[in-house]
């Protein structure tokens, strides 16, 4: 995934928006694939997972650099998250490179600014055109890893329970439930509300 995101974001800065849109397309379906792979541990019964739960010690998720090299790639940017990236020394160069990039919603704006297009205009203008296509395709990804982020909160309170650590020392499902919030474009969620202002 974090190679189609590189691509993508080399597609939106050569205004390109065949190529990201195609990009786009290829990463919600692998996000998709992702999320149904959940199931295979939703199907271990709580015993067997408590096995393989005692053989990963104190790693957690939020310790794997690839994972944070994905929200970096695809946007976050709040300080929540800088400071977690910070907490065991410096930034991994993986996600430092992310961190360099403009986020892929700026890029976006700025396919956008080039095309001479606004994010308005997307939505008012006479009819879908690559760049609408290039936009919903992006909130598709936004919403594929939420729903990702949900399913992984469920998993982790039905094998733990509500209640449980997470084994990096996390407060386990109640801190992956206040992640599904995460936003990566909410410039292109906020522009929906403003048609519904004006009704």
């Amino acid at each position: 995934i974090l190679q189609d995101l590189e691509t993508l974001s080399n597609a939106l800065q050569n205004d390109d928006g065949g190529l990201a849109l195609f990009q786009l397309q290829r990463v919600n379906g692998l996000m998709r694939i992702v999320s149904a792979q959940l199931m295979s541990l939703a199907l271990l019964p709580p015993q067997r997972f408590a096995h393989f739960r005692a053989n990963l010690g104190s790693s957690s998720g939020s310790q794997s650099v690839q994972f944070r090299a994905l929200e970096a790639a695809s946007g976050l940017r709040e300080q929540w998250f800088l400071d977690l990236i910070r907490r065991d020394g410096p930034i991994p160069d993986a996600i430092e490179t992310w961190l360099e990039r403009l986020p892929l919603q700026d890029q976006f704006l700025r396919f956008l600014q080039k095309e001479g297009v606004s994010l308005e205009q997307l939505y008012t203008g006479p009819g879908p055109s690559l760049a609408f296509f290039v936009a919903e395709a992006l909130l598709e990804y936004e919403m594929e890893f939420a729903q990702w982020r949900f399913l992984h909160a469920q998993l982790v309170e039905r094998m733990l329970g509500p209640g449980t650590a997470g084994t990096g020392g996390s407060q386990g499902a109640a801190f992956l439930h206040r992640t599904t919030g995460i936003r990566y474009f909410p410039k292109l969620a906020e522009v929906r509300a403003k048609f519904f202002a004006k009704a």
